[in-house]
């Protein structure tokens, strides 16, 4: 009988350890360390297989190419790299009632129309549940199939019996296979299952999807192992607070990992945003003080967004940072460049600063569209109407040119917008028609050609 092994896998970076400690010697979280049970493996076909492979000439693999089966959800489609590949497997991670479920099985009642049949496995909802979700986002075809079920053997067998053209397993952590001495969810389960599916999707040629579910920090929950085994990694975010979701791919071996998808949450499920510039900005006001509109480029697709910021007298306690949808630090970069480049008094100003509709902004093309909301709040002069900034800053006051930067001010201005603030770039930037460029070199020149002239009475 074959003798086990306890052994003790960090829940966060996937090493092991022959002892349980406090503290992982190689990433350095605290109360990761996990309990797991190991048995050796007895030799399988697939085992046997892999030893009998032998080396060839690169040059003499045949390609034949990539399969894909387009899929009738355009934002989905996009960052898939243009359909499902066929024995791919694809993770998809989100917090807890963003969407995730929703979209697959939304992806599981489209493509019928294309593929015989599609299996659609829950180990979290009985297939009731599953019956009134489906109601909700559309017609129901006759050959969309549930099953409620978490055993990884059972769940392959009825795989390999249907031959399905999509399979859609939710959630990972839910499935457990009997070979496994260990709970559900645990690092060697999910671990096990995901190869278990992977070589299944490998073998069969029939692509998978699973839904993953995530740490505090935001990352798929198991060992990082996991996302390295799938093929596509994407995730779903949004706020549940507001109703656009951001479909996001980390990985792709099939296509970019540049694309974003924009849906909305409505009763029906999940619909796309083909124009997500013009919804995003659908309700900001005219003439308002501390509101600017700043373009970020989503991998190939340029995003107009509102920032808006506001500053209030601190008193005599320590001023307050607060930023919603922006890297805290890239904020504090901003102020203290305002202070000490501009000449804009917020030692003893509290700033809060936020971007409208759940987004968030990791690109510096961002930075002149927040430092010039700051400074329109601290100075209470509203920014030009009809004005769009964009524009690196950097920490002497001056402002960087930015990629891509004719595409985004084509975007600012088909969606009306007549005058643009940007770097001045050593190429010559012709302006779209219709639309006026003010270009300049520093923070403080552009702070003031994009503010208005100050409101009577001031």
């Amino acid at each position: 009988m074959p003798r086990t092994r306890t052994i003790y896998v960090c829940n966060s970076c996937g090493a092991t350890s022959l002892k349980w400690q406090g503290r992982c010697t190689e990433c350095g979280q605290w109360n990761t360390l996990v309990e797991t049970v190991e048995a050796p493996r007895a030799s399988s076909p697939a085992a046997t297989a892999l030893r009998a492979a032998r080396p060839q000439q690169l040059s003499s693999v045949e390609t034949n190419g990539i399969a894909r089966t387009p899929v009738p959800i355009t934002e989905l489609n996009r960052v898939l790299g243009g359909g499902i590949v066929s024995g791919s497997l694809v993770l998809i991670g989100g917090d807890p009632g963003v969407g995730k479920s929703t979209l697959l099985l939304q992806l599981s009642e489209v493509m019928c129309a294309s593929m015989p049949s599609v299996l659609y496995v829950s180990g979290e909802e009985s297939t009731q549940q599953i019956r009134l979700r489906a109601s909700r986002t559309g017609r129901i075809p006759d050959n969309l199939w549930v099953l409620a079920e978490t055993n990884v053997e059972a769940i392959l067998d009825h795989v390999e019996q249907s031959r399905p053209g999509l399979a859609v397993v939710d959630s990972i952590q839910t499935v457990y296979s009997e070979g496994v001495e260990s709970a559900a969810g645990g690092v060697s389960q999910v671990r096990e299952c995901t190869m278990a599916l992977m070589r299944a999707a490998k073998s069969t040629g029939i692509p998978i999807f699973l839904v993953g579910h995530v740490t505090k920090e935001g990352e798929i929950a198991g060992p990082r192992v996991l996302e390295h085994i799938v093929d596509t990694v994407l995730y779903l975010e949004g706020d549940r607070f507001h109703q656009y979701r951001l479909l996001r791919a980390a990985k792709n071996r099939f296509g970019s990992t540049n694309e974003v998808g924009v849906f909305e949450m409505t009763q029906e499920g999940l619909t796309e945003v083909p124009n997500p510039s013009e919804a995003f900005l659908s309700e900001r006001p005219e003439d308002t003080v501390g509101s600017t509109v700043g373009v970020v480029m989503e991998g190939t697709r340029p995003l107009l967004v509102e920032v808006q910021a506001l500053t209030s007298y601190a008193g005599s306690g320590v001023p307050r940072r607060t930023a919603n949808g922006l890297d805290y630090s890239r904020l504090l970069l901003l102020a203290a460049v305002l202070g000490k480049r501009v000449g804009l008094k917020l030692s003893d100003q509290d700033v809060y600063a936020n971007v409208v509709g759940g987004l968030r902004l990791d690109e510096p093309a961002a930075d002149l569209a927040v430092a010039v909301a700051i400074a329109s709040s601290a100075s209470n002069r509203a920014v030009h109407p009809e004005t769009v900034l964009v524009g690196e800053v950097g920490l002497s006051g001056e402002l960087r040119s930015v990629s891509q930067l004719d595409r985004r001010l084509a975007e600012a201005a088909k969606l009306g917008f007549t005058r643009a603030v940007c770097p001045r770039t050593p190429r010559s930037l012709s302006a779209p028609e219709g639309m006026q460029l003010v270009q300049v070199r520093t923070l403080a020149e552009a702070i003031a050609r994009s503010l208005a002239s100050p409101r009577a009475g001031e």
